[in-house]
């Protein structure tokens, strides 16, 4: 599946101001029998998403239309449990661009780096002012800049840096996963090779 570039994203949100919410709360164990990432948005937050009878319940953030955008505003600790790659699958299958937290799970932020999916780790006061700005208007917009590594709240122009790893800004900026980038620097293996061989 391609990657799509990040560079500049500016979007409203959608908040789940839930802590330590797991892959397993993300996407349930009983969707992981497939081994391409189709169909997984459809089963994102499965759990508190629909009831037994698969009726939609009105009252997740995901079945209210007041809250839309590529951006989902989590909670601290988000992504923690097992290593499951689907998570990052089912977020990036939705629709999200990107997710911002106070704390990611290591394993989760590799993984939806490895996927398009961009980790944005605020602290945890500007985490708090987002949320109470998208609460406040729902219509609130946030601009993601990866190249200047900033996220800033449009409203009021307060932003913060976020730091990601520089190869892996690399590749999201250039729509590469790791064998795309090797095949774009192709050449300068070739010449190493012949340099030193």
């Amino acid at each position: 599946m391609p990657i799509d570039k990040f560079v500049k994203l500016e979007s409203t949100c959608v908040p789940v101001p839930i802590e330590n919410v797991d892959t397993d709360q993300i996407i349930p164990a009983r969707f992981l029998k497939a081994t391409t990432r189709d169909g997984f948005g459809d089963n994102l937050f499965a759990d508190w998403r629909y009831d037994k009878s698969g009726n939609p319940k009105e009252d997740f953030v995901l079945n209210d239309p007041t809250y839309s955008g590529k951006i989902l505003v989590a909670s601290q600790n988000f992504g923690s449990g097992s290593s499951r790659e689907h998570a990052a699958w089912a977020i990036a299958g939705y629709g999200f661009k990107a997710v911002v937290s106070s704390f990611f799970a290591d394993i989760f932020k590799n993984n939806s780096l490895n996927n398009g999916l961009l980790p944005v780790q605020v602290s945890k006061e500007f985490l708090e002012e987002l949320f109470q700005a998208i609460e406040k208007d729902p219509a609130t917009k946030v601009e993601i800049d990866l190249e200047n590594q900033k996220i800033t709240l449009q409203p009021n122009g307060s932003s913060e840096s976020f730091e990601i790893n520089p190869y892996k800004k690399k590749c999201m900026l250039n729509g590469f996963d790791d064998i795309d980038y090797l095949l774009n620097i192709s050449n300068e293996i070739a010449t190493w090779e012949k340099a030193n061989s």
